[in-house]
C-alpha cells in the first residue's frame, strides 16, 4: 500500500518535470504535431510518460519495494518496445500499418494462453490492438487522451485488484499518475502532446492489463467488460471506420472525423467537449469495473454497447446534417451568381 502511493507520487512528480523539460528539445528540433492541431505542438509528451512509469516500476523492483509477477513484467517490457516504435514513428513518419503489426506482435508475447486457450489468445491479440489503435486516435485534441486514460488506468486497476494482481494494480496506479503529471503540461491549450510514443504505450497498457485482468472469467462477459472499459477509444475507431468507409476514403489516412471534431462541430467548446468525453470515460469505465467486481449484473454491458452504438450513430447522422445546412447557403449563393 505504502510502496504503491509512493509510486504514483514519484510517477506524477517525474512526468510532469519531464514533460516541461522536453518541451524546448521537442521544438528545437522540430518533432512537433503540425498536421492534427492548428498550431504546432512538441510530441515528446509520450516520451516523458513513457520514461516515468519504466523509472518507477523498474526502480521499485530493483529495491525490493516491489515484486512484479511474470505477466506484469512482460506486459511493461512490451509496452516500452510499443512505445520506442511509436517514438520511430514521430521522429520519421512511419506508416501506421507498421504500428499496427508491431503492436500485435508485441501483444502476442503478453498474452497469457494457459488461461485464455489459443482462440481466447487470439482474440485478445486482436482486442489489444484495437485499444492500442484506438487510444491513439484520441489524442486529437489537447488533453483528451490524457484524461481518458487516467480513468481508464484506475478503472483497470480496480478490476486487476479484484483478482488480486497487486503488481497490475500497482502499475495502473503509476500509469494514471504518470499521465497526470504529462497533463499539467498536456491540457488545453497543451504545451506538449503525447504523440505516438505515449498514446501507444499507455494504450498497449491499459488493453493488455485489462485482458489479464479478465483472463480465465466467461468469455462473453469478459468481451462487454472490456468494451466497458475502453468505450471512448472503441467509439472513436467505430465512428471514423464508418464514416471514412461511407465517404469512400482510406481507412488510415487521417481526417478531422473524430470524437472530438464532431463534437466541436455541434458547437461545443473545446473544454466542454474534453468533460463531456471524460464523463463518459467515467460512466462506462465504473460499469466495467462493478461489473468485473460482481457488483452490478452482467446486463449492464448492453447499456454501454447500446450507448456506443447510439452516439457513433448520432454524431455520423447530427455532423452530416450540420455540414449540409453549411454548404447549403454557399450552393445557393453559387447558383444566384450563375443565373444572374
Amino acid at each position: 500500500m505504502f510502496f504503491g502511493i509512493a509510486a504514483a507520487t514519484a510517477a506524477l512528480l517525474l512526468a510532469a518535470l519531464l514533460a516541461a523539460l522536453l518541451r524546448v528539445p521537442a521544438l528545437r528540433s522540430g518533432l512537433v504535431d503540425r498536421r492534427r492541431r492548428a498550431r504546432p505542438v512538441p510530441l515528446l509528451g509520450g516520451a516523458a510518460v513513457t520514461v516515468a512509469v519504466v523509472a518507477v516500476a523498474w526502480t521499485g523492483e530493483l529495491t525490493g519495494f516491489a515484486d512484479p509477477d511474470t505477466d506484469t513484467r512482460r506486459l511493461l517490457v512490451a509496452g516500452a518496445v510499443v512505445a520506442a516504435l511509436g517514438l520511430a514513428a514521430d521522429v520519421w513518419r512511419l506508416r501506421t500499418r507498421f504500428l499496427v503489426a508491431g503492436t500485435a506482435v508485441a501483444a502476442a508475447c503478453v498474452m497469457p494462453y494457459e488461461l485464455t486457450g489459443a482462440v481466447g489468445g487470439v482474440l485478445g491479440v486482436l482486442w489489444v490492438v484495437l485499444g492500442t489503435v484506438g487510444f491513439r486516435a484520441l489524442d486529437h485534441a489537447d488533453g483528451l487522451a490524457g484524461t481518458v486514460g487516467v480513468i481508464t488506468a484506475l478503472g483497470v486497476g480496480v478490476c486487476a485488484a479484484v483478482e488480486v494482481l497487486d503488481g497490475l494494480a500497482v502499475l495502473m496506479s503509476v500509469l494514471a499518475a504518470a499521465l497526470g503529471g504529462f497533463l499539467m503540461q498536456g491540457r488545453r491549450p497543451a504545451r506538449i502532446a503525447l504523440g505516438a510514443c505515449g498514446s501507444l504505450f499507455a494504450g498497449f497498457l491499459l488493453a493488455g492489463a485489462a485482458v489479464l485482468a479478465r483472463a480465465g472469467h466467461e468469455p462473453a462477459v469478459s468481451a462487454g467488460v472490456l468494451l466497458a472499459l475502453g468505450a471512448p477509444a472503441v467509439a472513436d475507431v467505430l465512428l471514423v471506420v464508418a464514416a471514412r468507409r461511407t465517404a469512400g476514403r482510406p481507412l488510415l489516412r487521417g481526417g478531422p472525423d473524430h470524437l472530438a471534431h464532431r463534437l466541436r462541430r455541434l458547437g461545443l467548446a473545446p473544454r466542454g467537449v474534453n468533460v463531456v468525453l471524460g464523463l463518459s470515460a467515467v460512466a462506462s469505465v465504473l460499469v466495467g469495473a462493478l461489473v468485473h467486481a460482481g457488483s452490478l449484473g452482467a446486463t449492464a454491458l448492453w447499456w454501454v454497447a447500446g450507448g456506443v452504438l447510439g452516439v457513433v450513430l448520432a454524431l455520423l447522422l447530427l455532423t452530416s446534417s450540420a455540414s449540409q445546412r453549411r454548404a447549403s447557403p454557399q450552393v445557393t449563393g453559387q447558383l444566384r451568381v450563375r443565373n444572374g
